[in-house]
């Protein structure tokens, strides 16, 4: 299991998305799927799956929160492998093409060969790129974070933070804008990446005015061994307390963290209704996850 797990919240259309996803990418599959009965937002279903060997979750629980392009996926495509890259990348192009939305359109830019932007028909965005081979390998799909508007020039400063708290991390590319490259600042962060556990990240700032910032549709899971995990992550990412709920936490630069106990995902898929009825009744009501109520509820010892 993977530490951080990006997740995707829909409105009703979660298992749809990701069986859509899963035929455009390589190495996809569904892991699992579980419906969460007598939620706030009613019967919610909660889907594992795999993109590219790399783990995902999607849930359909209202229409509380839409994707914009404050978070995107960028799908980081080796140009040694010649024509059949760019076959391979214009593929995954059209595929997302169908109902989407083209944001910067599919070209050569000064920094590859061959890039888009795009948002699909259910708004994720998804940013497409030949990359050089040349350098430390990066895996096929980055989550990449944007501080646009009052968050522009926090790119760095969220890079630094994330780093600190997390144990396993390493330090990537970091690239600023210079002079005379409006409506960018001089200083604030062209490009950025940088791992935590096993999960990479980029973070970059953009000067230009945007109607978006981060919200609660996309979120990181941090699948933590024991309770005492579960406290250092809350009490280090927790930086709204109106936002405390059901493991959710927001941080300091409005990112959203779901704070998890790993055992949590078994017994999600045990296959017992009653089982996860309980077990989600019991967390529907805790702010910071409580492993041990949690274990009662899934025993029935409550």
């Amino acid at each position: 299991m993977s530490k951080i797990v990006p997740h995707l919240w829909f409105d009703k259309e979660a298992q749809e998305a990701v069986e859509f996803y899963t035929s455009i990418f390589p190495n996809s599959k569904v892991t699992n799927l579980t419906t969460v009965e007598d939620t706030p937002s009613g019967n919610c279903d909660v889907v594992s799956f795999e993109l590219w060997d790399r783990q995902f979750m999607a849930i359909s629980a209202g229409s509380l929160f839409k994707f914009n392009p404050s978070i995107s996926f960028l799908v980081n495509i080796d140009s040694s492998q010649g024509e059949e890259a760019k076959k391979q990348l214009d593929y995954i192009w059209d595929r997302l093409s169908e109902g989407g939305r083209i944001l910067m359109p599919l070209g050569k830019y000064p920094f590859s060969e061959r890039y888009g932007w795009i948002q699909d028909r259910y708004g994720l965005s998804w940013q497409l790129i030949l990359s050089d081979p040349n350098g430390d390998e990066r895996p096929s799909i980055i989550p990449s974070l944007l501080f646009v508007d009052d968050r522009q020039g926090q790119a760095a400063a969220a890079g630094q933070f994330y780093q600190s708290v997390f144990k396993n991390t390493k330090a990537g590319q970091l690239l600023f804008y210079g002079a005379n490259q409006e409506p960018n600042k001089e200083g604030t962060v062209m490009f950025s990446d940088f791992r935590l556990e096993n999960t990479w990240f980029i973070a970059m700032d953009a000067g230009l005015k945007h109607d978006f910032t981060f919200n609660e549709s996309i979120s990181f899971v941090v699948n933590c061994n024991d309770q005492e995990e579960i406290n250092y992550y809350w009490e280090n990412l927790s930086a709204v307390p109106e936002a405390e709920q059901c493991g959710w936490v927001k941080d300091k630069f409005g990112i959203s963290w779901q704070i998890i106990p790993a055992v949590l995902s078994d017994m999600m898929a045990c296959g017992n209704q009653e089982r996860v009825k309980r077990v989600a009744q019991a967390f529907l009501k805790m702010k910071k996850f409580n492993i041990d109520e949690l274990q009662k509820a899934y025993r029935d010892e409550l």
